[in-house]
């Protein structure tokens, strides 16, 4: 519901997980197979020598330091400003504002209702049913036009679809009160403190 590019940190993640998975596979056979850290050793004194090699025949005219160093500089900082970008796509989509118009008809002003009216009150009404073990509630701004993101983790055995329906009727109160029909993404899931969660059935 929000801006987050979920895929490319899917994919990012994934990327990094196989390259830690890697490392720990090699460290632990350096550690307990003695061929391959004969290997190592081999393959470590082979690579030192051709990066000696390398750094003598790129050294800065004049200077005894190489180029490549620079390069790594430069390549660093752009990898910091990728960084940057990437945290700052993170979590976008979210609003302040839950209803913000214009109305000059009888009483000229703005009239704005916040999101964190929205959200206390639905979560305040959330947390008296004993069928959920969480339930949490967010503004976000979906194509210019604020709405709610309302996820819930149910106990076992409580019902989904009952659940659907009340948090419906919720929502259907709420837009009376703020005078405006508030786009909503109902998200039932179980997670790890569902699953954990002393077991109470709906009646």
């Amino acid at each position: 519901m929000n801006g987050t590019p979920h895929i490319l940190n899917r994919i990012l993640i994934g990327i990094l997980g196989l390259k830690l998975l890697a490392i720990g596979i090699l460290l632990v056979l350096l550690a307990t197979v003695p061929a391959v850290g004969n290997w190592w050793r081999n393959w470590s004194a082979g690579l030192w020598e051709h990066l000696k090699f390398i750094a003598e025949q790129t050294r800065i005219p004049g200077r005894a330091e190489s180029w490549l160093w620079v390069a790594a500089a430069a390549a660093l900082v752009v990898l910091i400003v990728l960084m940057v970008a990437w945290v700052s796509q993170q979590g976008k989509g979210r609003a302040n504002l839950i209803v913000s118009e214009y109305d000059d008809a009888r009483t000229p002003g703005d009239v704005h209702i916040g999101g964190s009216l929205a959200e206390q009150a639905l979560k305040a009404a959330l947390a008296e049913r004993p069928d959920l073990a969480g339930a949490t509630v967010a503004t976000y701004e979906v194509r210019g036009r604020p709405g709610l993101r309302i996820r819930v983790q149910p106990r076992l055995g409580a019902s989904p679809h009952a659940l659907a329906v009340d948090i419906s009727r919720l929502v259907e109160a709420l837009d009376v009160v703020v005078g405006r029909k508030i786009p909503v993404l109902i998200h039932i899931a179980a997670g790890a403190r569902a699953r954990f969660s002393r077991a109470e059935r709906v009646r």
